[in-house]
């Protein structure tokens, strides 16, 4: 059996609601975990939870329930200082690669202050960044070029140099392809798997593109609400999804065959339906519990 290299356990983030008497209850008992060289996709509508469940394992949401471990060690509520220094192992792609990166710096500059805050020499520094820059398949020189003189598919593939710089066991990947077009979609997920093939790193990959999950993840994970209502082999959960959420979701994905079309949607409409009379009926019990306390 391989070891686990990140498990949550029934994580809980919550955030205060001016003028509300209770928070809002982002994440609900979250519990996942990740093997080494492996990719969770996570995916869920927008507002479901999926963001804030990456924010967490990085340190940038409040938890206030339940543990965040990574390759055995408890890192739930690390200080800023031990945060950094867990930045050779855990890293970030974010969705945006215009903002993402700092416009005023050149990519030598980018790849090389990981690399200065970790404590490489200049020269081994400037042999790390070649190698990164032929690892994202980008010219030797790009170091002396300022992000703005990339396209948004060259900008993500920095981002990812730059997250791959300190070599991490674990990158979080939220939305890394969203705003690029299908095209440059396509060869950054390629790049993505390529360089997991080549280096074992691990990927928790957020969002929302049912294509993507399929493309990428070994497993995945659905979120509703705040909750992990399925997960599964990706394979296996993205033909045969058991939960009414996440037939749902797979249902809204757009296919070319109009008749086949028609048909999904009126599945899914159907599947609306259900859920909207549960919900009426689970706020009658919860009023009628109140009223009887």
């Amino acid at each position: 059996m391989t070891a686990e290299l990140l498990r949550v356990d029934d994580v809980v983030v919550e955030y205060k609601v001016k003028g509300a008497r209770d928070p809002f209850r982002a994440l609900r008992g979250v519990s996942v975990h990740i093997e080494p060289g492996e990719t969770l996709g996570l995916v869920g509508e927008s507002g479901s939870g999926k963001t804030t469940l990456g924010r967490a394992i990085l340190g940038l949401a409040p938890i206030g329930a339940g543990t965040v471990t990574l390759s055995g060690r408890d890192i739930t509520r690390l200080t800023t200082r031990e945060r950094r220094a867990l930045s050779s192992d855990l890293q970030v792609v974010f969705q945006d690669p215009y903002s993402s990166l700092n416009p005023s710096m050149t990519v030598g500059d980018i790849l090389s202050e990981p690399l200065r805050v970790a404590g490489m020499a200049r020269r081994a520094a400037s042999d790390r960044i070649r190698a990164l820059l032929d690892e994202v398949k980008l010219p030797v020189d790009s170091v002396d070029r300022f992000p703005r003189e990339f396209s948004g598919g060259q900008r993500q593939r920095i981002a990812i140099a730059r997250a791959l710089a300190l070599e991490p066991k674990l990158i979080v990947c939220d939305e890394p392809v969203s705003a690029l077009d299908l095209s440059t979609q396509k060869r950054v997920l390629d790049l993505f798997i390529d360089i997991q093939e080549r280096t074992g790193v691990a990927y928790l990959f957020i969002t929302h593109d049912l294509s993507v999950v399929r493309h990428v993840s070994h497993r995945v994970a659905v979120m509703y609400r705040g909750e992990i209502v399925e997960q599964g082999d990706a394979e296996q959960l993205t033909s045969h999804p058991s939960h009414p959420y996440t037939q749902r979701l797979f249902l809204a994905a757009p296919v070319a065959a109009p008749a086949q079309q028609a048909k999904r949607r009126a599945e899914r409409e159907r599947l609306l339906r259900e859920q909207a009379e549960a919900d009426v009926t689970g706020a009658h019990a919860t009023l009628l519990s109140k009223g009887s306390r």
